[in-house]
């Protein structure tokens, strides 16, 4: 009988912690890594990794396979598998797919999904996982648990300040999805649903939390000119209830926000100095991928969404004329705002704000208003707002992972590729940041970026058996050749597979094989506390 199941033999293994050993051999039975070291040939299968690199799998601490429905619909998750992701986060920016509480719960889902074609059988997170540990998925999914989600399902539509009834409700339910598997909290104080909750009151649903040893998880409510006080109000939160705090998809969105780089990272180590457990994580393009809908000022984005669509259609209402202005005074590059998708203008993705311009005579700002009413707000777009220096700068500080902020998916459908362009970051995140970080800017050796990818999110996530390669950690585990891994994926055509990540190990199962995938579907849901 075999020893080992797998036996990787002779690689430059990097741990995961910043380490690196060269012609080392790593023996895994069942789900395991039982053994490293110089080990005998005594294996089922074995697999040369000379002159390769031997890496835990990838942890993607954002990823929204799960709000955007592909975790469902394309359970294997090919395009993150093939650039060597083995878990995802799901859960982020205040959006979860549970606690359901009632049919309000699903509303900031809807920006991304049409709930009127999916079947969901669950309320409680309890629920959630145990219905999701019964599917074959082709990567391990952990969740947080979305603040916007909650408050949602207790507020309703109406925006308004909540009451302490209010607050203890939201508060219970958190507690409940923490008990039950949720690995921390989402919020985006930025939407409209949560904009006029009360520090005070949010401290008071946190402090709850502290006993778990969770993250916060803050999609800043402002991301351009007021990103210091939005940071500010973060830590506070971390602070006062004694939280870890984490910074999703870190980036300051437009010039005129760039300049406070400096002042961001220094309101961070700060905190850092005073004792605090601050991270955070970025993807590595300058383009973002974001909803229309956000271009618009916050007074519409607070409005319910009956009326809001009023004012779109009406070429009569003042405030409509609002919009546009505020839209002109933003000074958009409309060359560089991208349409991924608009699911009633199928033939427009790919298409420039300014080629719809020119095809229709129309200004900007009035075709981005016709864009959201025909599409009902279901508009996602690419928009070059991010300064490069500013990601350089971030990336290297120790407190900063490497996420994706992207969605799983697969070449074969052909739908996707007619309709809804993803964002390159759903095929090619983790590999354009070796390629940008390591290979081509040299900010960053081997070692510290597997850290960003491995270690350091397995730390911020509380996982313990995973990120890093030792002896009784779960198999994890990748075999990337250094010299041929490479991101194709591009803005114009995203759907494209990383190349150069050879094998790709999940709980013991091998997923990719010679750079293509076995349809073996390895993944496992985690829940916090056991992991």
């Amino acid at each position: 009988m075999a020893q080992y199941d797998i036996l990787i033999k002779n690689g430059v293994v990097l741990d995961g912690l910043g380490g690196k050993i060269e012609n080392i051999d790593i023996g895994i039975s069942g789900d395991e890594i039982k053994d490293i070291g110089k080990l005998n040939d005594n294996a089922a299968k074995i697999i040369d990794g000379r002159d390769k690199y031997v890496t835990p799998g990838f942890i993607d601490l954002t990823n929204h396979s799960d709000t955007h429905w592909t975790l469902f619909k394309y359970p294997p998750q090919e395009s993150l598998l093939y650039q060597g992701i083995t878990t995802i986060l799901g859960g982020n920016c205040g959006s979860s797919l549970a606690p359901i509480v009632n049919e309000d719960s699903l509303e900031e889902i809807r920006r991304w999904v049409d709930t009127s074609q999916i079947n969901i059988n669950w309320q409680t997170m309890k629920e959630f996982l145990d219905e999701l540990s019964r599917q074959k998925l082709g990567v391990n999914f952990a969740t947080l648990v979305g603040f916007n989600t909650i408050a949602q399902s207790i507020l309703g539509k109406e925006i308004k300040i909540p009451s302490k009834d209010d607050v203890d409700q939201i508060k219970i339910l958190i507690e409940n999805a923490i008990e039950e598997g949720a690995f921390g909290v989402s919020t985006n104080f930025g939407l409209a649903n949560v904009k006029l909750f009360k520090d005070e009151d949010v401290i008071e649903i946190f402090s709850t939390l502290k006993k778990y040893n969770v993250i916060l998880k803050h999609h800043l409510e402002d991301e351009g000119i007021n990103i210091l006080p939005a940071i500010s109000r973060a830590i506070k939160l971390g602070r006062e209830t004694k939280n870890k705090t984490h910074f999703t998809h870190f980036k300051l969105l437009g010039r005129g926000a760039w300049e406070f780089i400096n002042g961001a990272i220094d309101m961070i180590k700060r905190g850092l100095d005073e004792g605090q457990e601050i991270t955070c994580d970025v993807f590595p393009y300058t383009k973002t991928g974001s909803s229309l809908f956000m271009f618009l000022p916050s007074w519409f984005k607070k409005l319910p969404a009956k009326e809001a669509e009023n004012i779109i259609k009406s070429k009569e209402d003042a405030r409509r004329k609002n919009l546009k202005e505020y839209l002109k005074d933003m000074t958009l590059h409309y060359e560089n705002i991208i349409i991924a998708s608009a699911p009633k203008q199928l033939n427009i993705s790919g298409k420039t704000i300014k080629d719809l311009m020119e095809e229709t005579g129309l200004d900007g700002e009035e075709i981005i208003l016709n864009l959201l009413e025909t599409n009902n707000f279901r508009v996602s777009v690419f928009n070059e707002s991010v300064l490069s220096e500013n990601v350089e700068k971030i990336v290297k500080e120790d407190f900063c992972a490497i996420a994706s902020d992207g969605v799983g998916y697969q070449i074969s459908n052909a739908r996707y590729q007619m309709t809804d362009l993803p964002h390159p970051r759903s095929f090619g995140a983790f590999p354009r940041a070796i390629e940008w970080f390591v290979k081509e800017k040299r900010i960053l050796d081997w070692e510290q970026i597997i850290y960003k990818m491995t270690g350091l999110p397995a730390k911020i996530l509380g996982i313990k058996d995973r990120g890093v390669i030792k002896k009784g950690n779960k198999a994890d585990i990748l075999v990337i050749d250094p010299f041929k891994i490479s991101s194709l994926a591009t803005y114009e055509n995203p759907f494209k597979y990383t190349t150069g990540i050879e094998t790709v190990i999940v709980n013991g199962g091998i997923s990719i094989e010679n750079g293509l995938f076995t349809g073996q579907l390895n993944g496992r849901t985690l829940k916090r506390g056991r992991v």
